[in-house]
């Protein structure tokens, strides 16, 4: 089965639409899977929502979906805690918002798939964690995640995309012949699949991932950026960093 892994959308429909247009270009993608944050920090939770739920045959729960349950934003810093606010009274003003919190609240916080993990944050904390491109380095750190899959465990959250090998340093997409990561089995590896919504590697150019079973492929895609930006200009309820920092890519 060759599918589409996509993450960290955060209620960028523009962007969205355009890896939902690009997964649809290639012709053969029979799923999408989608590892968490749909909404939070963007200005179209609900839209992004909705979409997503109907394209996506498996969502899993990321923090910003976490974030909607009551103390679930503790973690959060204050324009985060301002954006979650936002979004919460965004859906809240739907005809049908209580039940899509309700569903949001109960998404799974993950899903396996032969044996293969596929989680939001970590193997150690699906939803929470950071596995950041440093952490590679952290050998004791990594020892207990690696310790909890067998072969490949998939993750978002920190909108770095790249893999790390066990025992081995974080690679980024452009260090691989093509962007393409071979599952040969020959090392465990944890790999994280971008940002659709708010890539943070200094490019501004949504990222998602082709699992075809055998490899993975990063693509990147170009969307409206501007258009986002001066919809979050347009929201009292969402600092305006957040939209200056998708053109830079940060």
């Amino acid at each position: 089965m060759k599918c589409a892994l996509i993450s960290d959308i955060h209620a960028n429909l523009a962007a969205l639409e355009a890896v939902l247009a690009d997964i649809e270009s290639i012709g053969d993608v029979e799923e999408i899977w989608c590892l968490g944050d749909i909404i939070g920090y963007g200005p179209q939770p609900v839209e992004c929502y909705r979409l997503a739920m109907a394209k996506c045959s498996i969502v899993i729960k990321g923090n910003h979906e976490k974030a909607l349950e009551p103390s679930g934003a503790d973690r959060f810093n204050e324009r985060a805690k301002k954006a979650i606010a936002w979004t919460k009274q965004r859906i809240e003003a739907e005809p049908d918002g209580a039940q899509i919190l309700t569903d949001i609240c109960n998404l799974p916080t993950n899903f396996t798939r032969e044996d293969m993990l596929f989680v939001h944050g970590s193997p150690c904390d699906p939803t929470n964690e950071y596995l950041m491109p440093r952490d590679s380095l952290k050998k004791d750190k990594m020892r207990r995640q690696f310790s909890l899959f067998d072969t490949y465990c998939f993750v978002g959250h920190t909108h770095f995309p790249g893999v790390i090998e066990e025992g081995e340093v974080f690679v980024k997409p452009e260090e691989m012949m093509m962007g393409i990561y071979i599952l040969d089995n020959a090392c465990k590896a944890i790999i994280n699949v971008g940002s659709v919504g708010q890539p943070r590697d200094h490019n501004a150019d949504s990222c998602y991932v082709i699992f075809n079973g055998d490899s993975i492929k990063y693509r990147r895609v170009k969307y409206d950026i501007m258009k986002t930006r001066k919809l979050i200009y347009k929201i009292d309820g969402i600092d305006n960093i957040l939209g200056d920092r998708l053109v830079a890519g940060r």
